[in-house]
């Protein structure tokens, strides 16, 4: 099988975009509240068993480019399809309350706010699986670990947000 300079060109584009969103998100979250996530995050009162800070640069790197492989997927379908159209809304609505997650969470501190974001998110990316899953399987699969990230991250949010209420 020979893979076309356009399709190679296709598949990065589409990883790169969720990789853009998230170092986008991180930096102007660190720019309005001028420290860094680590820092932020060291700040805060946590239990003993919070990961430690530089696991989530490693984890949300690995998931974003999964993202990406999985838009491919999709769009590798054909755009003018309804099914890739109906799920890529899914994608593009999670994609951008992903980043306002980090925005709301370490740039304004709005940790209640955050927590609400990433509910939305868990619904929003249940439904891009389902709606992914009727198009390309193995797009759904590559945004299974991703889905109980979001629920570990909710999970966080929540212990955070109580207890430094």
């Amino acid at each position: 099988m020979i893979i076309s300079t356009k399709e190679i060109k296709n598949f990065i584009i589409s990883v790169c975009i969720p990789l853009i969103i998230g170092f986008l998100s991180s930096h102007i979250a660190e720019f309005i509240s001028n420290t860094t996530s680590s820092a932020y995050y060291a700040e805060l009162i946590k239990p003993g068993f919070f990961p430690p800070s530089y696991i989530f640069p490693i984890v949300w790197t690995i998931l974003y480019i999964l993202m990406g492989v999985s838009a491919y997927l999709i769009t590798k379908q054909g755009r003018e399809n309804l099914k890739v159209r109906d799920g890529m809304f899914y994608y593009y609505l999670q994609l951008g309350l992903n980043f306002i997650w980090s925005i709301l969470f370490f740039g304004v501190g709005l940790r209640f706010t955050a927590l609400v974001v990433i509910g939305l998110m868990i619904l929003v990316v249940t439904a891009m699986i389902i709606k992914f899953a009727k198009v390309d399987k193995r797009a759904a699969y590559l945004n299974l670990p991703y889905l109980a990230w979001l629920f570990y991250a909710f999970f966080l949010n929540y212990v955070i947000w109580s207890i430094n209420r």
